[in-house]
């Protein structure tokens, strides 16, 4: 009985198939058949291109849309957001299997109204994995489970196969009797309504489905996408975070505000921005990352030492470069959004082996610089002696506190001040003093005077 259901689906599907492509050749118009591939990951990425692929397929007012697909699956919750997009289009969805139909491919092709398949492609095994390929915890699964057999049952295809592609506990006679998840292969898939028809191309897919007047209008990216997928990629992101750090680090080093900033910001926004676009990083991922820096700047510049609160800043800054690129964390309330802690633990990585590079480059690079014939002329070649009224703090320094003076250079903490026409190094205590203003010494500690800027 369940057999015969089937099959009517299967002719009354053609049927409809038949009848519009018919009555476009009557009237003179080709068909436009809007294709759009699926070769990747199932990734936020992908979600992006397939939303924007189904804007573009209603803008060209196309007849049918055609995926074409080769994929191991991915990311269940955006493989969900693909099939329901699938699920409520206005024209018929058809998926051309060129070779792999696996997990989160398996799901999306279930939910397109027609299947085709060359020969050798495979359509199944749709078990939640990690990042490790070990299976995640039972609700995972049944989420799953629920979500292949309400696809199944929205396409009119036998919902338990679905469910099998999942549970190797699923008994179907003939079908699947081993204590395996299922996965078909074309013959198989064609045997089980899986499948419509064996179609060695694209061109085949066209003829088994009865459209011969057609024009494939095929899905290409925007500028603006082709720049997002190119700083998404792993080494570009490295590169970026070494911009960010690198830039952080020669300011510290420079008095005022200069280049190495805007090469930071510039670089913090080139790295967050298309992760944000693409729904991997979150707002207080980062609001994480700005805290971090906020606290770093705070030690270096307003409290003395180095304590707390800059390990605090360099532990936000690298976690929210971190969280950012792998998106949520897991959650025991959600069956969709647990990145693996194989994917954290890579991003971590990327971002540790990242900062240390740049720290070594950096300190590399400004060594060289100040080694320079370009940067020679403003470093000090001679030196300072008591004739011409300099000397170093020393041991009796301690006699200066309470004495007042000026600013002899920025003090950003450190720098040099000038108390009765000689000049000392010193510290800023709580924040920047800038070159001129006057000082009091408040303290002499560890053979170094600590001063404070006073009004007058």
């Amino acid at each position: 009985m369940k057999a015969n259901k089937l099959f009517t689906t299967i002719i009354l599907l053609a049927f409809s198939f038949a009848i519009q492509a018919s009555d476009s050749l009557k009237s003179g118009k080709k068909v436009i058949v809007y294709k759009f591939d699926i070769k990747e990951e199932i990734a936020p990425p992908v979600w992006r291109q397939t939303q924007a692929a189904f804007k573009q397929a209603k803008e060209v007012n196309a007849d049918y849309i055609l995926i074409h697909m080769n994929t191991y699956g991915g990311a269940v919750d955006v493989a969900d957001k693909i099939r329901t997009k699938i699920l409520e289009s206005e024209k018929p969805v058809m998926v051309f299997i060129d070779n792999n139909a696996a997990s989160a491919g398996a799901l999306i092709s279930i939910a397109c109204d027609s299947i085709y398949m060359r020969l050798g492609a495979n359509i199944g095994a749709a078990t939640v994995v990690d990042g490790e390929g070990h299976p995640l915890p039972e609700k995972y699964q049944s989420y799953m489970r629920s979500t292949l057999r309400s696809t199944a049952e929205a396409t009119h295809r036998n919902p338990k196969i679905a469910e099998g592609m999942n549970d190797p506990r699923i008994y179907i006679p003939g079908v699947n009797d081993s204590g395996k998840v299922i996965t078909f292969t074309v013959t198989e898939a064609i045997k089980n309504g899986y499948c419509q028809a064996k179609a060695e191309s694209v061109e085949e897919v066209m003829q088994k489905a009865g459209i011969t007047n057609y024009e494939i209008v095929e899905y290409k990216k925007t500028t603006i996408e082709s720049i997002i997928d190119f700083l998404l990629k792993p080494a570009v992101s490295g590169v970026l975070i070494m911009l960010i750090i690198g830039g952080i680090y020669f300011e510290f080093q420079a008095p005022g505000i200069g280049f190495p900033l805007f090469a930071a910001i510039g670089g913090a926004i080139l790295y967050f921005a298309p992760l944000y676009l693409e729904g991997l990083a979150a707002n207080w991922e980062i609001l994480l990352f700005i805290v971090g820096v906020v606290l770093l700047l705070l030690e270096i510049f307003v409290i003395p030492g180095f304590g707390v609160v800059g390990i605090v800043g360099i532990i936000c800054i690298v976690f929210g470069l971190t969280l950012s690129l792998v998106g949520s964390l897991p959650s025991s309330t959600s069956p969709v959004d647990l990145p693996s802690s194989e994917g954290f633990l890579k991003a971590l990585t990327t971002v540790i082996v990242s900062v240390f590079v740049s720290l070594a480059l950096s300190i590399y690079i400004g060594s060289k610089f100040l080694e320079s014939t370009l940067f020679s002329k403003y470093i000090l070649h001679t030196t300072n002696n008591t004739t011409k009224g300099h000397i170093v703090a020393d041991t009796t320094a301690n006699n200066l506190v309470g004495e007042r003076g000026v600013a002899y250079t920025i003090l950003r903490p450190a720098g040099k001040v000038m108390i009765d026409e000689d000049i000392y190094d010193a510290m800023a205590e709580n924040s920047f003093i800038e070159k001129g203003e006057n000082i009091e010494v408040v303290k002499f500690e560890s053979a170094q005077l600590f001063v404070k800027k006073i009004n007058s």
